[in-house]
């Protein structure tokens, strides 16, 4: 009698429509608050992947920063047509602390994606991840500055009502290089030497440069090309001083637990030649570098004698206790000597990885970069709707 009570027609009735209704309520909290910082190349491609996203969780833009003075935004969190931002109107932008509060009061678990390089927000984001605002981003600023900084947001982090910190996308753009080497890290593994192309121009550069054959290809005529081909930042010198591929290293040695106090606190090397650096324009650096091509094709030559190329790379190594960025000789059968274009590549040699896990593949550009954002942001809200 008790069991056929248990299941009757009634019962039956109100378990399916108590299951329904749990099951539309589970499926309309999924959803995440999101607010976007920069429209750029590398804004304008997320932007235009996130409005293609296939996803159960809903991503509500509630905020987005079009430019350095003004976003779009409503009080009452109406999410943003993606289709029109650039003509919606828009407002002028919230301070950090004004943005830290709307997301705060919007109720909803909330991510910011800062698609900037700008150090004044990666400044802001241990006030973000202490409100419990979780952030995405391929700001490199914020965690190859000062070891505080980088201290102060994972601190904010790991504390119980912490925003999560996604990064991927400040190493070798969408390639996977952060997350597996965080993993190694998490699960005990000890690394022993982290050796890596991380520059998309400088790759490009080298791999035209330097060659399994002998040429007399001219250093400053390939700097020239990248530029023209968009390669290089609008000033060359950005790139050749090293400090972006000093920067990426700084994120990889304090992963692996290397507290690297800034990309400056250890050498570098410049391709910029001593006489040049106080040059003042940019197209007067191009002029005047070909002078130059001497010194740097006597070393190649040196290299090649050896059967070796010459690569641009960024080095940490645990056993010598030494963090580097310099021009290395591979050997021609290298995995760094036959590498294509402006692909990146990375090497994890780690106690279980006595013969280096290598990463390589496109490191730079827009459409991959906004995708590691994107994939990021998808990792967070997995996590927090």
């Amino acid at each position: 009698m008790y069991q056929s009570s248990i299941y009757s027609p009634g019962f039956a009735a109100f378990l399916s429509h108590r299951q329904n209704h749990l099951h539309t309520f589970h499926h309309m909290s999924k959803s995440v608050n999101v607010a976007i910082i920069g429209a750029g190349v590398v804004g304008s491609a997320f932007l235009n992947q996130l409005k293609n996203l296939k996803s159960a969780i809903k991503f509500n833009v509630v905020y987005l920063a079009r430019s350095s003075k003004e976003a779009i935004f409503s009080n009452d969190y109406q999410p943003v047509d993606l289709a029109n931002y650039k003509t919606a109107n828009a407002k002028p932008l919230l301070s950090v602390d004004d943005l830290v509060k709307f997301l705060k009061e919007s109720k909803k678990p909330s991510i910011l994606i800062d698609n900037t390089s700008n150090s004044s927000i990666a400044e802001a984001y241990p006030r973000f991840v202490e409100a419990g605002i979780s952030i995405a981003t391929p700001n490199k600023k914020a965690f190859s500055s000062e070891l505080s900084l980088w201290n102060a947001i994972f601190k904010a982090s790991e504390a119980p009502s912490g925003g999560l910190v996604y990064h991927e996308s400040t190493v070798g753009a969408g390639l996977p290089i952060i997350g597996p080497l965080r993993d190694l890290v998490a699960t005990g593994d000890k690394v022993e030497t982290i050796e890596g192309i991380f520059s998309g121009t400088l790759s490009y550069i080298f791999n035209e440069f330097s060659t399994t054959e002998a040429s007399d290809v001219k250093f400053s005529d390939v700097v020239k090309v990248a530029k023209d081909l968009g390669y290089t930042e609008p000033d060359p010198r950005d790139d050749l001083n090293g400090l972006d591929v000093a920067r990426k290293v700084t994120i990889l040695a304090r992963i692996s637990g290397f507290n690297v106090e800034s990309p400056t606190s250890f050498p570098v090397e410049s391709l910029i030649p001593k006489q040049l650096e106080s040059v003042e324009s940019s197209d007067e650096f191009m002029q005047t570098l070909p002078e130059f091509d001497g010194v740097i094709q006597k070393v190649k030559d040196a290299a090649l004698a050896e059967n070796k190329v010459l690569r641009f790379v960024g080095k940490v190594d645990f056993k010598n206790n030494k963090v580097s960025v310099e021009i290395g000789k591979y050997g021609f059968d290298h995995p760094f000597a036959s590498l294509k274009g402006s692909d990146n590549v990375v090497a994890f040699k780690t106690e279980r990885y006595p013969n280096p896990l290598i990463i390589q593949g496109a490191g730079a550009g827009a459409e991959v970069t906004a995708h590691g954002v994107l994939a990021d942001a998808l990792k967070i809200a997995e996590r927090i709707a």
